[in-house]
């Protein structure tokens, strides 16, 4: 099939070269000249485990090309994706204004008949709004459609999400529409949801909601956990191997972050707001999420006394493993807080480097971990990246000023570091 990705961020660029695996040819759309152009010599914009290989792959098969004109993308496919940023405003509404421009190109390039599909995370009702502007912008009266089918990758597993999926979900108005998107995902032998607009789009949000809502209960539960000394890892094996309740999402830590479950909910929010519902359940799985940053930073405090001065390796910055994504990190806020008490900061992460040197300032940023923990008095766990999990700890002890982590995704074992001459301070281990 003939396709084409407006936006080349994680989700358009990732889609477009698996679109492109399955054999359809797919053009993929960016403003960004110069995005483009790198894309053309095979530079990535992103760390995705998998994605250069795959890009170069489907480029010299000619199934992926990249272009920074909509128009040429209109007239060359059938089926347009919608997949770029939809960032939030100061009132955690989702800004849509690239939604809506995109909307106006597309329908001022139409030709034939065109099915206009939102990938990017929208509000609910965003599919009628698609829908009048194309109206309103479309004057030679070109027949089209829209449909919704939402997006449900992990960074770090974006191939592996797409093309094995737990499910896939259209939202479509027609029968058209409908026989379009299910011959598409025909190769995937995915249960399909197919649905209407509205549901499918609501369908996004309430999912990563209550994902977001099962990291902050068990955050929660962490935190009683260091209260009466029980251990959190333990209450989310018991609670996990209930059906009902499931494993996934039970690991107690410093909290989520990325593009998605922040903004996410933050627009969930701000949607029932306008509805009128007041979605307090919401408000307190964010306030919980904020609250573990700060109170890691306490333990910390608690730990070394006077922070001023003292100089403190972080380990991991992007917002989970298997990505360079800095967008709310959790460490960003940690290293500010830790910064704002006097601390000297250090920092390593085996992808983020770059990226997070547009973020942190005034950090000294380390070629790797023996790097980072030298001189230090404390390190901290923040990204759980492999790597780290194979670091000699008795060789860090002879090169730290006090052996002390903090793990603040209870990646490590507390008995091995305690026997490698370490002090550890686990998340909702029973640390007062």
């Amino acid at each position: 099939m003939k396709i084409s990705i407006v936006g080349t961020g994680y989700v358009g660029l990732v889609s477009g070269v698996c679109f492109a695996e399955l054999g359809n040819k797919v053009i993929c759309v960016d403003n960004n000249k110069e995005k483009i152009d790198k894309l053309k010599k095979l530079v990535m914009p992103i760390f995705e485990p998998g994605l250069e290989d795959l890009v170069k792959k489907n480029l010299k098969k000619g199934n992926i090309t990249f272009s920074s004109s909509i128009k040429e993308a209109v007239e060359k496919t059938d089926i347009i994706f919608i997949a770029v940023g939809t960032p939030s405003k100061k009132n955690g509404e989702a800004d849509l204004t690239f939604i809506e421009d995109v909307a106006s190109e597309i329908a001022r390039s139409m030709k034939s008949y065109k099915l206009i599909v939102e990938k990017s995370t929208v509000p609910v009702d965003t599919g009628r709004w698609i829908m009048h502007t194309i109206q309103i912008n479309n004057k030679k009266k070109i027949n089209f459609d829209v449909a919704s089918n939402p997006e449900f990758l992990r960074e770090g597993q974006a191939i592996k999400d797409f093309m094995h999926p737990d499910r896939v979900v259209i939202g479509v108005e027609s029968e058209e529409a409908k026989k379009l998107l299910l011959q598409l995902y025909q190769p995937l032998k995915a249960q399909i949801v197919v649905t209407d607009i509205k549901s499918a789009e609501l369908i996004k949000h309430a999912s990563n909601s209550f994902l977001a809502t099962k990291i902050s209960f068990i955050n929660a539960i962490s935190q009683i956990c260091d209260l009466v000394g029980a251990d959190v890892t333990k209450v989310a094996e018991g609670m996990g191997l209930d059906q009902r309740i499931g494993k996934a999402f039970l690991d107690a830590g410093i909290g989520y972050g990325g593009s998605c479950f922040p903004k996410d909910i933050d627009a969930f929010i701000s949607i029932a707001q306008k509805e009128g519902y007041d979605f307090s359940l919401l408000k307190c799985v964010k306030s919980i999420n904020e609250e573990q940053k700060k109170a890691l930073v306490k333990k910390i405090e608690k730990t070394l006394w006077i922070l001023k001065d003292k100089t403190i390796g972080i380990l991991g910055l992007s917002f989970k493993p298997g990505t360079d994504d800095m967008r709310n990190a959790p460490s960003v806020d940690i290293v500010h807080m830790l910064q704002q008490e006097g601390a000297k900061i250090k920092v390593f992460d085996p992808q983020a480097m770059t990226k997070a040197k547009e973020v942190l300032g005034n950090v000294k940023f380390c070629k790797d971990v023996g790097s980072l923990a030298k001189d230090c008095d404390c390190l901290v766990l923040v990204t759980e990246w492999d790597e780290f999990g194979k670091i000699d700890f008795r060789r860090l002890k002879k090169i730290m000023k006090q052996a002390v982590i903090f793990d603040g995704r209870n990646f490590y074992d507390k008995y091995k570091l305690q026997a490698s001459g370490f002090k550890y301070i686990g998340i909702g281990k029973g640390s007062k």
